[in-house]
């Protein structure tokens, strides 16, 4: 029989593997490579060293082979593996990944796992893994809206730039209401969130009215001023305006941010600016309610208090937003924004680029 290579130590080299083979904190797999090595140098061939050590002698000998190659190293690293060899022929991938961006099925809007599967002749989990694969996800639609306003770049460099660089001895609010939010009461008690279980919540209900909530987020401080009203007119928001002026240091300009809203260019708010002339409106282009940073307060408005509430009346409501508007207030989050002109204006034009639009 052939004799195995010998394996030599130095004193430093037995010393540190007597040290990890004896102490608790060392990892199985270091501790039972040193205590191979270890017998090893003592002259032990591979299959006493399997049998004392209750492992198999190919572990053994490569064990001996890894630190003839590779020293001490070996003892926490192990040497990369080929990964098994694809079967999907790339014919196939080709065909799938075509068929998923470029064609329909006849009876359906998109393919699924099942309907592509069949189309092409492969098992699901062929197709589940390429779509994985590829980022593909033909069951998931995503909404976008592209501006016409034949000023959109002249308001958005407006708006963004009284975000980024907020004049002097001024203060800028994001305005918008909230309109129609309903007093929705279930018909039937829920069920509580426990340990295996989410809460529960009837899908009908009953309507006990609406309100309509005017609101201002502060640019500067992240606080918000709200009411609830009953309407949404410009009588209604013309009231709002004088409770902004009411509450804001006169000696400062303010700069509104507001969308297209017919109320918001109604004559009797015009006569109102005319009398008022600290206050400046800056209208976001039409169809980019995300330029209003309002509406992201709003959202969390109603993700955290609204949707899942249950309400017996308006009053009720109007209370719950009252709560939640003082709450905000007392421990005020600032919403900061990030992208400047020249960004969103270059990614609109790509966005109508692949549109193949001229809007």
């Amino acid at each position: 029989m052939r004799s195995a290579t010998p394996i030599i130590l130095d004193p430093n080299q037995k010393q540190r593997l007597e040290i990890l083979a004896k102490s608790g904190k060392t990892t199985q797999r270091a501790a039972q490579r040193a205590r191979i090595l270890l017998l090893a140098n003592d002259g032990h061939s591979n299959m006493h060293i399997a049998a004392e050590l209750r492992i198999s002698r190919p572990t053994v000998i490569l064990c001996r082979s890894r630190f003839l190659k590779h020293g001490l190293s070996m003892l926490n690293r192990d040497e990369t593996r080929p990964g098994r060899k694809p079967k999907i022929d790339n014919k196939i991938i080709s065909a799938i990944l075509y068929a998923t961006t470029q064609t329909k099925p006849k009876d359906a809007t998109h393919w699924s796992v099942r309907s592509m599967a069949q189309a092409q002749g492969v098992p699901r989990m062929t197709v589940q893994r390429i779509w994985k694969l590829h980022g593909l996800q033909p069951h998931r639609l995503k909404g976008f809206k592209v501006s016409n306003d034949p000023d959109f770049e002249v308001k958005v460099r407006d708006v963004v730039g009284l975000y980024l660089n907020p004049p002097e001895k001024a203060v800028v609010f994001s305005v918008d209401e909230k309109s129609q939010i309903q007093a929705l009461d279930r018909t039937q008690p829920g069920l509580p969130l426990k340990p295996g279980r989410c809460g529960t919540m009837t899908h009908d209900y009953k309507r006990h009215g609406t309100t309509t909530l005017f609101a201002a987020l502060n640019m500067l401080d992240g606080k918000v001023i709200g009411e609830c009203m009953g309407r949404h007119r410009s009588v209604e928001f013309l009231r709002f305006l004088k409770r902004i002026d009411a509450v804001t240091d006169a000696e400062l300009a303010v700069h509104l941010v507001v969308d297209n809203y017919s109320t918001h260019k109604s004559p009797a708010v015009k006569r109102w600016l005319k009398r008022h002339p600290r206050f400046h409106f800056h209208f976001t282009p039409t169809g980019s309610s995300w330029l209003n940073m309002i509406e992201r307060w709003f959202r969390d408005l109603t993700v955290r208090r609204i949707r899942r509430g249950v309400f017996h009346s308006v009053k009720e409501l109007i209370e719950a937003i009252k709560s939640y508007l003082a709450n905000h207030n007392n421990n005020p989050q600032i919403f900061t924004w990030t992208k400047d002109a020249e960004t969103i204006l270059a990614k609109v034009k790509e966005c109508k680029e692949a549109l193949g639009t001229v809007h």
